[in-house]
Formats: C-alpha cells, sequence, structure tokens
C-alpha cells in the first residue's frame, strides 16, 4: 500500500470512528438517519455540481442500477445502526459491526466463490470469532439476564453483514467501473432518501425534534460520514481492497477507546482488548 493510500484510509478510519460517536449520542431512529442525510444531501449538491462541471464525466450503462443497490445495502445499514446504538454500548457495537464486516465477506467468498483460504486466514477468523465472543462478554452472554445483551449483538452482527457486502458492492463500483467516488457516494445518499422521504414525512414533527436536540450530531454525521467514505473509496481506486481493509481496521481500537473514554462505558479494558484483537484477526484475513 502506497503512503497516500496509508494516509486516506488512517483519515478515513479516525472520521468513521468520531460520526459513530455523534450518531450513538443522538440516540435517534429513522427520523435521525433521513436527518443526517438529507444535510449530506444538500451539502453534496454544490461539490458534485462543481465536479461536474470540471470533469463532465461519462457513465457506463447499469450505472444506476449500481448506485440503487448500494443506496439500499447504506439505508438498512443505517437504519440497523441506529437500533444497536439505542440498545447497546458504543465500545460493544461499533467494534462488533467493524469487525465482522471482513470476516463475513471472506465466508461468503468461500460458500458463493468457491475460494480456499489459507491456514492464516482460517485463524484469522478464528481469532475475529474469539474476540467478538470475549467483548459480547464471554460465557456470561448465555445467561438468562443477558437477553438485552443479545439483541444488541444481534445488530451488531446484522450491521457487519450490511458492512460486508456494499463494501464488494462499492468496490466493484470505482475500481471496474470506474465511477467517480463524490459523484456514486453522493447517488447513494440520493437514494437513502428518496427511500426514507415516506417513512419521515409522517415523522416530520420527530424529524424538528431531531434538529432542534441534535442538529450538530447530525451536522457531524452528514459530513464526516460522506468525508470518510469518499476516502475509502478514492483508495479503492488504485488500492486492492485486501490492502485497504486491515487498515481501515484500527477505527474498531478508535471506537472501543471513544466508548471507554469519553462515554465511560462498563468493562472498558476487555473491550478494548478485544478490539485489538480483531484488529489482529482482519490482518491475518488480509494477508491470508
Amino acid at each position: 500500500m502506497s503512503a497516500l493510500a496509508l494516509a486516506l484510509v488512517l483519515l478515513a478510519a479516525f472520521a468513521h470512528a468520531t460520526w459513530n460517536l455523534a450518531a450513538k449520542k443522538s440516540g435517534g431512529g429513522l427520523p435521525f438517519v433521513w436527518l443526517s442525510g438529507s444535510l449530506a444531501l444538500l451539502l453534496y449538491v454544490p461539490v458534485v455540481a462543481a465536479y461536474w462541471w470540471w470533469q463532465q464525466p461519462a457513465f457506463p450503462a447499469g450505472t444506476l442500477l449500481v448506485i440503487v443497490g448500494s443506496g439500499l445495502l447504506k439505508t438498512a445499514y443505517a437504519l440497523l445502526l441506529q437500533r444497536g446504538y439505542r440498545s447497546g454500548d458504543f465500545s460493544l457495537i461499533y467494534p462488533l459491526a467493524r469487525g465482522t464486516g471482513p470476516l463475513l465477506a471472506t465466508l461468503a467468498a468461500i460458500l458463493i466463490f468457491g475460494e480456499r483460504p489459507t491456514p492464516l486466514a482460517l485463524l484469522g477468523g478464528a481469532i475475529i470469532i474469539t474476540c467478538v465472543f470475549y467483548l459480547a462478554g464471554g460465557p456470561k452472554l448465555l445467561r438468562s439476564d443477558r437477553a438485552h445483551l443479545r439483541h444488541a449483538v444481534g445488530y451488531g452482527l446484522a450491521c457487519g453483514a450490511v458492512i460486508a457486502a456494499y463494501t464488494v458492492w462499492d468496490q466493484r463500483a470505482v475500481s471496474q467501473l470506474h465511477l467517480p467516488p463524490v459523484v456514486y457516494d453522493a447517488g447513494t445518499q440520493a437514494i437513502m432518501c428518496c427511500i426514507l422521504t415516506p417513512f419521515a414525512w409522517p415523522r416530520r414533527a420527530e424529524v424538528a425534534r431531531e434538529w432542534r436536540d441534535h442538529r450538530w450530531h447530525a451536522l457531524t454525521v452528514a459530513v464526516l460520514a460522506s468525508f470518510s467514505y469518499v476516502l475509502i473509496l478514492t483508495a479503492m481506486k488504485f488500492t486492492p481492497i485486501s490492502s485497504i481493509a486491515p487498515a481501515r481496521e484500527i477505527s474498531i481500537v478508535i471506537g472501543a477507546f471513544f466508548g471507554a473514554r469519553l462515554l465511560r462505558e462498563a468493562e472498558a479494558r476487555r473491550r478494548l482488548l478485544a478490539a485489538a484483537g480483531m484488529v489482529g484477526g482482519v490482518i491475518a484475513l488480509a494477508l491470508g
């Protein structure tokens, strides 16, 4: 990986953990997701207009379908993520979502495409599974009084599955179809807003309340979510995803640290150790 790609990925990792922290603090659901997505789309308008005037890009056939597919996946991800943050600690949900994505992508490659992982990759997968179990509380997770925690873990794992899906989808869009990252991400934001608007309109009073109480959190998500993902898409254009994936997972440790130190969540030491172990597992997966 080049120094430029590494710098883009590490900056994106910090921005990603930061906007997720803002999403956690908002405590919102669909109205917050619609509000932050609409703000992101509004901010994209002058950027895309300037890019279009400067580059006058041409798009291959099927571009709209690719953008719609990504928009559907990211809508599911945004809603699942907010539900996860409302049901569990940030230092639990964020590492689960980020760490299981690469593992699930590898499993999909084995089951769907018939790929054969190396022993190192299998070791990385085993490390991630072990750390996920440790992060979620170990054997205590199976106790009857931890049903709420299992519910939260389910949302974290579901987010990881969607992350795996849209990462593979988007990598093809920018590396094989050569879609401009700025235009592509703006398009997915537009699809998200179109999907959510019919549901947000009847709840416009809640949207207004989110703006009144959490406008800065919504703006943080709008700016940093788009910024971080455009950085990743840009790096994907000239760097293999197998190199990008392990480097961007440093955000797992950053997120666990935010939860432990900024939100003062419980079991900080165990979750930080589990997060660090998951990063090691992802690196082994990538190298394998």
